[in-house]
């Protein structure tokens, strides 16, 4: 079974750790030379991700019969359906049903025309001058987003990031002048609780979850600083999370797999990774985002405890059938992500960075190479985003996340920075504290 794998960044080095268990042959396409994929593909071509031809040319020469999508940019640059037009079955979205990521209007709106639950309020607005008038006179307090894609660093709330109405006004300004995320914006109603990821599998009708998963946006410790790309994560050993019941997955659960029935009803049925960002609140799940893709770093929390064929999950999503249940073991999962120093400012690149894979391994966890290029003569060196996820794993959060702390010690660089409060039992506490507070219980 040949397998094309799109994708650069430690997420798909994720999904590649997790087909190299499995009897298949690997064939990469980034734009940055990833060590970790680079260890395990059988052939690798180093374009842009987005670049369709040259992508489908690479495609038809090695026979590939599977493909599988790690960002969000080739998806919206329509590579699913390049390559399904050439023969090639994709275990990730097409174009048209990608929107549910790529356009924030299009997502609402279909949540809202199919009465789904969890909507927030929100209006989409095409001019700055009917963005402004509306933050004047919301009727609630509010977030500001670009409609198009922005990496996950585009959302400013009210009282956060926008403690003024005028700072919201510059934000929108910014936006249509830079041409941000498309040029457009939505105002979205702003929601109080705590965020959570619900990931599942899905073949355009049935969803497979998996396990429950916190990221952590903000750049420092504390939850301080600028938005980023996210930090770090980490999942329970009971599949859940300590500030969220069985209901509450439930409800997510339920939101998730009716958007997948709703883009089937569309005539946009969507197959692949569907990533639901869910903030729970005193009145349960609402949606912040569904992304159309699996979470980064979030994908390497399950990608780690994946148990079960992931050749056979992605056979499943392609539209093929499948032979055993999925299954993930029952471990916790803490994952810290090495960053450039200044990430979310200004990152400073090009610094080498060295890695002991066996000190690492030995600590009880695993690194995945993120925004790493492997030069001629093997030395690595950091990017501008985010360099390298460490996942530690254990019986306990207390485990997972001493083993993580562990493995961190493996890796050296002079311009580094790390999240460290992610995972601590102190920073989860808070979260718990937060939803009972919430709830008044």
């Amino acid at each position: 079974m040949k397998i094309l794998t799109i994708g650069g960044g430690a997420r798909e080095h994720a999904a590649i750790e997790a087909l190299a268990r499995c009897d298949v042959e690997i064939y990469a396409v980034m734009k940055n030379t990833n060590p970790g994929i680079k260890a395990r593909a059988k052939k690798i071509l180093n374009c842009g991700e987005s670049d369709v031809d040259t992508i489908c040319d690479f495609a038809i020469e090695n026979q590939i019969e599977y493909a599988f999508v790690g960002p969000e940019a080739p998806l919206s640059a329509g590579v699913v359906d390049a390559l399904e037009n050439i023969g090639i079955k994709c275990a990730s979205p097409t174009q048209a049903a990608a929107r549910i990521e790529t356009s924030k209007t299009f997502m609402r709106n279909l949540v809202q025309n199919h009465n789904i639950e969890g909507n927030l309020g929100f209006k989409s607005c095409e001019t700055a001058d009917e963005a402004i008038e509306y933050v004047k006179n919301a009727p609630y307090d509010f977030a500001v987003k670009p409609v198009g894609l922005t990496g996950g660093k585009g959302v400013k709330v009210m009282g956060d990031q926008l403690k003024t109405i005028d700072d919201a006004i510059d934000y929108i300004n910014e936006i249509f002048d830079g041409n941000v995320g498309g040029g457009k914006v939505i105002i979205e109603e702003k929601a109080v609780g705590e965020e959570f990821t619900q990931m599942v599998f899905t073949n355009g009708s049935e969803i497979i979850p998996m396990p429950l998963v916190q990221d952590h946006k903000r750049a420092y410790e504390g939850d301080e600083g600028p938005n980023t790309g996210g930090m770090g994560s980490y999942s329970d050993a009971d599949h859940l999370l300590p500030f969220v019941t069985e209901e509450d997955r439930a409800k997510a659960l339920s939101i998730v797999e009716s958007i997948v029935k709703a883009l089937a009803e569309e005539g946009c049925p969507y197959r692949g990774t569907m990533y639901g960002q869910f903030m729970l609140t005193k009145d349960g799940p609402k949606i912040i985002e569904i992304n159309a893709r699996f979470g980064d770093p979030e994908a390497m929390n399950v990608l780690t405890l994946i148990t079960s064929d992931f050749s056979e999950v992605i056979k499943w999503m392609s539209g093929g059938k499948i032979k055993n249940d999925v299954t993930f073991a029952n471990k916790a999962t803490v994952c810290k992500y090495i960053v450039p120093t200044g990430y979310g400012v200004r990152s400073e690149s090009g610094h080498t960075i060295t890695v002991d894979i066996d000190g690492i391994k030995n600590a009880g966890a695993i690194a995945y190479y993120g925004s790493i290029d492997e030069k001629e003569d093997g030395t690595l060196v950091t990017g501008t985003s985010r360099s390298i996820g460490v996942v530690g794993a254990g019986d306990t959060l207390e485990d997972a996340e001493r083993n993580c702390e562990a493995a961190l010690g493996y890796i050296k660089c002079d311009a580094i920075y790390i999240r460290h409060d992610i995972g601590t039992a102190a920073l989860i506490q808070k979260r718990v504290d937060h939803m009972k507070q919430l709830r008044g219980q």
